[in-house]
């Protein structure tokens, strides 16, 4: 009836549709699976899967060409998600999306948004994740089976465009010819698939071998009494800093503000007779996901994936935490404001006690992510441990989150004999910037993100200086890089980390190191993998090797 009332406008939608069902595909087809690579000239490419596809098309009866047009559609549907999903994980994780490991990083990511944008929001993303899912597919379904059925009804007229278009993509692989820097022939499509398919061989053959790696410790049979014997009546603060990256104190943006504090802080350090040096550590992980970073530096073992999280925490492998609690000599404790659900691996680690978001007495607003501000996680610390009696000293391990993105709003410093249960910072949380103000635009993030590493060293270092005495130790560090819109799409994975004391032996130890002096490290100081600290430190402090070989 349309096309008899209306016969031009009749042809005119049905091309659009057409049209549009052909830019749909080669957009699935040429689709960049990094932030970096979205330029016009990705998209000036000739895809051999088209080529391929239109090809088999025209050469199947109608029913079979149906089937073929779904199943391909569908599946073009699929890797269009994953690569949506790639971009994702690039921009925020530095890597592509791993389809055996990282599916239950989604509901992280719903309980972040949560955290962020309030569950009104975060439950209007997940509803549009579920129509995008149930869409794309059978959308780009829809779009194959039409052009299909298209080229049926054209068959000679579509049989030569292929042939051309065939040969003249010949031509240009031949050539390796270019535009803009990218070839004209593109495989994009077919590369992408060989690439998840070796991922996940890969993950699966490093399932295998990583169990075995994780079972052979060079202190795996070291009595605890042969363990830091150096470190006795030290107490020891192990803490990390969220997304505290080398960034932070070079890039041109951030690194005013963040040197300019480090440096009054090592100034202060050294007026309370405390002394620092520092350097480089290569995380595991980048952008997030931020456990990966802590296992790696106390177990040792290199854990960039959560697969080797979940085996290494499933063993006894010694960490630097554990390696305490098994000397028997120090009371072990554990002050997590970012755990907010039952945490077995506290087991793993070592940990006496542990103190999650719902045990250190805090009656204020979360920041964002950020359950509470980190100078009220250091005073709660003080209040239910450091600042106690103890028949042995103490160790602990310490996550700051208030520099976790999307790093709005900030916390403040506040007077010390103010901060009470946390409900001062009702005012500072209204009074400070919407996560939107600032995490989209690409000047205001690394400004804020700035603010909030100041923010988090100042919280650390003013409580060492003032509940810090000559058996204090502090080592920190950051556990990752921030994610590439504030680093940079070409950034190392490299975080600071330092060693703070009162007593001037233990900075004696590590001289050897060639760290820097003070709390900030310079741009040459040496630069370890992560997993090496374990055993320099355990080394350093006398710790006698006694292998177990799994």
């Amino acid at each position: 009836m349309l096309r008899a009332r209306y016969p031009v406008a009749a042809r005119v939608l049905s091309w659009t549709v057409t049209l549009l069902a052909a830019a749909l595909v080669l957009v699935a087809l040429l689709l960049p699976n990094k932030p970096a690579d979205f330029r016009l000239s990705e998209f000036a490419r000739i895809p051999v899967e088209a080529l391929l596809g239109a090809a088999v098309l025209i050469a199947l009866p109608r029913r079979p060409r149906l089937v073929a047009a779904v199943l391909g559609g569908l599946s073009l549907g699929v890797l269009t998600l994953l690569n949506l999903l790639d971009i994702g994980f690039n921009e925020f994780l530095g890597r592509g999306f791993n389809v055996v490991l990282d599916w239950s990083l989604l509901g992280d990511a719903q309980s972040y948004l949560e955290d962020s944008v309030g569950e009104a929001g975060a439950l209007a993303a997940a509803v549009a994740v579920v129509v995008l899912v149930l869409l794309v597919p059978a959308v780009m379904a829809f779009a194959v089976v039409r052009l299909g059925n298209l080229m049926a009804r054209h068959t000679a007229t579509t049989t030569r465009a292929t042939l051309v278009l065939s040969t003249v993509w010949m031509t240009c692989a031949s050539l390796s010819l270019q535009v803009g820097g990218v070839p004209i022939a593109s495989e994009h499509t077919a590369a992408v698939v060989r690439d998840r398919a070796a991922r996940v061989k890969a993950t699966i053959r490093d399932e295998r071998g990583f169990a075995k790696e994780a079972r052979a410790d060079v202190f795996g049979n070291t009595p605890g009494s042969e363990l830091v014997p150096d470190l006795r009546g030290k107490d020891i603060m192990f803490t990390f800093i969220e997304s505290y990256g080398r960034s932070a104190v070079e890039d041109p943006v951030m690194s005013p503000g963040v040197d300019a504090t480090l440096d009054a802080k090592t100034g202060e350090l050294a007026k309370a007779g405390f002394h620092a040096k520092s350097g480089w550590l290569t995380s595991a992980t980048y952008g997030g996901s931020s456990w990966l970073g802590h296992s790696t530096f106390l177990s040792g073992l290199w854990i960039d994936n959560q697969n080797r999280y979940r085996t290494v925490t499933a063993g006894d492998h010694l960490t630097l935490t554990s390696a305490f609690k098994k000397t028997g000599d120090w009371r072990t404790v554990g002050i997590m404001p970012g755990v907010q659900k039952g945490w077995p691996e506290a087991k793993f680690y070592g940990l006496d006690h542990l103190y999650d978001a719902h045990h250190l007495g805090y009656q204020g607003p979360k920041f964002s992510w950020s359950t509470m501000p980190d100078q009220y996680a250091l005073a709660a610390f003080q209040r239910l441990e450091h600042g106690k009696k103890h028949d042995k000293p103490l160790m602990s391990e310490i996550i700051l989150t208030s520099s976790h993105q999307p790093w709005a709003p900030i916390p403040k410093t506040i007077p010390q004999d103010q901060v009470g249960d946390g409900s001062v910072y009702d005012a500072i949380q209204k009074a400070g910037k919407k996560p939107a103000d600032v995490f989209y635009d690409s000047t205001k993030v690394k400004q804020e993100y700035g603010k909030s590493i100041q923010y988090s060293v100042t919280s650390l270092i003013d409580y060492v200086v003032k509940y810090g005495n000559k058996n204090t130790v502090l080592v920190f560090l950051g556990d990752h890089q921030p994610m590439a819109r504030v680093s940079g799409d070409k950034a190392s994975r490299d975080v600071p980390v330092a060693i703070v004391a009162h007593d001037p032996k233990v900075l004696d130890k590590i001289t050897d190191w060639g760290y820097s002096d003070g709390l900030r490290p310079a741009h040459d100081a040496p630069v370890w993998k992560m997993s090496a600290f374990r055993d320099r430190f355990l080394t350093a402090y006398g710790s006698t090797p006694r292998p177990s070989k799994g």
